[in-house]
């Protein structure tokens, strides 16, 4: 069993030791400056709905959205997410990248719904959990406990749009072996089982609504910009054996995904590796680009 510094091995954390963590954490770079900013630079075609703040501190964690409306009235919805665990960085750079340089040429096909940083706490203390140490990509359902799922969820249900796609931008780094699991073990009372990170971008599909062609175009648009991840030597992608090159699928509504939030035909979670030798924080960036523009082309393709 692997020791980590906050709490008894073997016993799930009490209110005490989830306060001892909150108190570990240290600001390590600014939700304001990498990201509002960056909100606020979009042009006229982007509209910025704010919608509720983080208790934690409601000055410094605003929530925004940003909505883009298509040039026409019956043009399809497509929700992006990213930032749902706020250390993955190039989910939410990837996001609003794809809104600033990306999103323009959509606009005569799709109207577009973008949550680039739906944890911004997370995203300053870089660290996958919210403040009281709740996962939020396991937090999407009915009377959720994360404030930053609930917010999410309610502002979906409140405008009321009916999506064709969701895509939710993730990735996986090294210090998930080394910190966020052994902490998830820690505070579940339960032995850190060391499993093996991918190298690469992978997607995970619904299990219950897979849309393999979906998938594969995703990967497809990917591979041009990098390499894909290939199965561990158990021939499995994170203890899942994968349904097709770079794929695998979660059951996402029971799990609590983000990605089953909505009725959307085409949803996928994105993930790449940014501690890869071959990879870097630009290249992940661009794959998220690369991926949200495969799917929207392939999805609209499908449905116009």
């Amino acid at each position: 069993m692997t020791s980590y510094p906050i709490g008894i091995a073997g016993q799930p954390w009490g209110a005490a030791e989830k306060q001892a963590w909150f108190e570990s954490q240290s600001v390590q770079r600014s939700y304001a400056d990498e990201v509002l900013t960056r909100i606020d630079s979009l042009d006229d075609t982007a509209e910025v709905i704010p919608y509720g703040s983080l208790p934690v501190d409601p000055e410094r964690y605003p929530l925004r959205a940003i909505r883009i409306a298509a040039s026409r009235p019956d043009a399809p919805w497509a929700l992006i997410t990213g930032g749902v665990h706020g250390y993955e960085t190039s989910g939410v750079q990837g996001a609003l990248a794809f809104v600033a340089d990306h999103a323009a040429a959509y606009r005569d096909r799709a109207n577009l719904l973008v949550a680039p940083c739906v944890s911004p706490w997370g995203y300053e203390v870089i660290h996958r959990w919210n403040p009281n140490a709740l996962d939020p990509n396991r937090s999407f359902v009915a009377d959720s406990q994360a404030e930053e799922s609930s917010a999410l969820m309610t502002l979906v249900a409140e405008l009321g749009n009916d999506f064709v796609m969701h895509m939710d931008l993730h990735e996986t780094t090294d210090t998930d072996e080394t910190e966020f699991r052994p902490a998830l073990a820690a505070r579940d009372g339960k032995p850190h089982e060391p499993g093996t990170i991918p190298d690469g971008f992978y997607t995970v599909g619904d299990t219950n609504n897979p849309q393999p062609e979906f998938q594969a175009a995703i990967v497809a648009g990917v591979e041009a910009v990098t390499h894909i991840a290939p199965p561990d030597a158990a021939g499995e992608i994170i203890g899942e054996t994968p349904t097709q090159h770079g794929v695998i699928n979660y059951p996402n509504r029971p799990l609590g995904l983000c990605a089953g939030m909505t009725d959307a035909r085409f949803t996928t979670t994105t993930e790449v590796y940014p501690d890869s030798p071959t990879a870097s924080p630009q290249i992940c960036i661009d794959a998220q680009i690369a991926a949200v523009k495969a799917g929207l082309d392939f999805a609209l393709a499908t449905v116009l």
